[in-house]
């Protein structure tokens, strides 16, 4: 079976074993009231608890500002990638290309165009070997050179037979150099290089633009041998100092959402897995997809977050009893993968919470991991 195939089908079953290692019963996964209580943190069973746990971060506006200043410190810069500055000459010729030559005064050297034929059917392909053929020139090599560096050749060749012959030379069709686009875009699509530079922004529109499922956050960009991870929608909302500019032979892979997903858990309505779209998702968002926090058996004051960050797991915690956490709540913006747990009312202990927690999650983790990388 296709690998792809397979990969598909271990993200289509993830959201439901997820769900059953969060502790949901298969049959009624997505009814209220399936959650972890305090009777399953008995503090008369032998529980011990886990050394070294993560310290709680506390959500606040501060915190917030820091990890908005953060995000934007991250964006992958210009210099990650393996060449971005723009071309400093002209375009060179390759084989595959096309070339157009008008000597003036001298129609016997010029195949007219006509009606019917376009530029590249009257032009003078570029040989696999890089030479093109030309009356009175003969056999001339013409890879590598640039468009005036061509002209001058044939110039020189043609002053033997005629007297100050003047040259016009164009590329009728650029062939030689190209970049590809793929993955979840509109058009997926080879794109040739021009005689000006193609940006990255400028092949995905060219292709089409993405489509509803694609992750901008995570486009991967192949070169000679490197894949780089390009945040596209930073791109779009962002900019960057420098565009990145595409080489010859770039491959422009992006992939698709359907991994991209949170996990919301514990006393709300309807603890299920939430979808993120373009990766944009707050914790008030995601609280509201699981149909909110259950008034009478939910601890409003521990609303947790956990997040895995440089292989390591953080945990933030939001009072929802403060006043301001509404708009903490919708100005946390959440990562894929996030487990969003909101603890039940009369368990203070939060640590056996936490405790008890953590296996199950990086179980989840491992899984995630597990299909990036196959």
């Amino acid at each position: 079976m296709d690998r792809k195939i397979i990969r598909q089908c271990f993200r289509f079953l993830l959201p439901a074993i997820a769900t059953l290692l969060l502790g949901f019963p298969a049959g009624c996964a997505w009814a209220p009231g399936h959650h972890l209580t305090s009777s399953d943190l008995d503090t008369s069973q032998s529980i011990s608890t886990p050394k070294n746990l993560p310290p709680l971060i506390p959500i606040t506006a501060e915190m917030i500002a820091r990890q908005e200043a953060t995000r934007l410190e991250k964006k992958l810069p210009p210099s990650t990638l393996p060449s971005v500055a723009l071309p400093s000459g002209d375009y060179t010729i390759g084989p595959g290309d096309i070339l157009s030559v008008i000597v003036w005064d001298h129609p016997e050297l010029t195949i007219p165009a006509g009606a019917y034929r376009s530029p590249e059917g009257t032009g003078n392909l570029v040989d696999a070997r890089g030479r093109i053929f030309y009356p009175y020139v003969g056999e001339i090599e013409v890879a590598g050179l640039t468009v005036a560096q061509v002209r001058k050749l044939i110039c020189e060749k043609l002053s033997q037979d005629i007297k100050n012959p003047q040259v016009d030379l164009r590329v009728a069709a650029f062939r030689s150099k190209k970049v590809l686009v793929t993955g979840e875009i509109k058009t997926p699509r080879v794109i040739p290089i021009t005689d000006r530079p193609l940006t990255l922004l400028e092949a995905v529109n060219l292709a089409g633009g993405p489509t509803n499922q694609a992750d901008l956050r995570d486009v991967r960009l192949s070169r000679q041998g490197h894949v780089s991870r390009v945040d596209l929608l930073a791109l779009y909302k962002d900019g960057l100092t420098a565009p990145i500019v595409l080489q010859p032979n770039d491959q422009v892979y992006i992939p698709d959402n359907n991994d991209n997903n949170v996990y919301v858990m514990g006393e709300v309505l309807n603890p299920m897995v939430v979808p993120m779209s373009h990766h944009h998702l707050t914790l008030a968002d995601a609280l509201g997809a699981g149909g909110g926090i259950s008034t009478k058996d939910a601890d409003a004051s521990q609303i947790f977050v956990i997040r895995k960050e440089t292989g390591q797991a953080k945990i933030y915690q939001l009072d929802g009893n403060s006043p301001d956490s509404l708009l903490l709540a919708t100005t946390f913006n959440l990562e894929k993968h996030d487990i969003i747990y909101v603890a039940p009312a009369g368990l203070t202990i939060w640590n056996r919470v936490i405790g008890k927690l953590l296996p199950t999650v990086q179980t989840i983790w491992q899984t995630h991991n597990m299909i990036d990388n196959w």
